[in-house]
């Protein structure tokens, strides 16, 4: 969860490096959506849980996440699970288990599902620097290690220990040693 102004300033920030938007310091009045979902899913983070008028902003902030995932063709991301640098790459469904907790630096592509099944309430513990390609799905109550790269389509089931690596298929299989900073923004700092 987002305490300080100094820890929601910082999340932002990352989160529009992972977005590679170097040359703007803020969402253009007309497009940016997915950048303006962004910045409402951490100001609705960071406004959660205080009280007194805060209560108002944490109201406006959740309001204005849920259009703009609506806009983006359909965002379910609840707060406090992504840190910071999190990128969602194209409009489309992203749908994410409040029980999640997702690393710093994850870029995610459409159509991707981060759930629980089998009875579990659980769902995946994801390192720092993820890729997610289009279409994935981590289901279940797993781990991902730092620096995997998930390609479009996966279907992941089982724990993946071994960092650095690439995976793909249904039921996802390890196909490569390469990992995902290719797939990440240069602009972020990935140790």
């Amino acid at each position: 969860m987002i305490r300080t102004k100094k820890e929601l300033l910082h999340y932002m920030e990352q989160d529009r490096l992972a977005l590679r938007q170097v040359q703007r310091k803020r969402p253009r009045f007309f497009g940016d959506e997915i950048w303006k979902y962004t910045i409402a899913l951490r100001k609705w983070e960071y406004y959660s849980g205080k009280g007194g008028f805060n209560k108002f902003f944490c109201l406006f902030y959740r309001f204005r996440t849920h259009n703009l995932g609506l806009k983006c063709g359909g965002f379910s991301i609840p707060i406090g699970v992504f840190g910071p640098g999190l990128s969602i790459a194209h409009p489309g469904s992203v749908t994410v288990n409040c029980t999640a907790r997702v690393g710093k630096n994850c870029r995610i592509h459409e159509c991707v599902c981060i759930g629980a099944t089998n009875g579990s309430d659980q769902a995946a513990k994801i390192g720092d620097n993820v890729f997610l390609a289009t279409g994935a799905k981590v289901i279940g109550d797993i781990t991902i290690a730092d620096d995997v790269a998930i390609g479009a389509g996966a279907v992941v089931v089982k724990s993946i220990t071994e960092p650095g690596t690439t995976w793909a298929g249904v039921p996802a299989k390890k196909i490569s040693d390469r990992n995902s900073h290719c797939n990440l923004s240069p602009y972020l700092n990935l140790k």
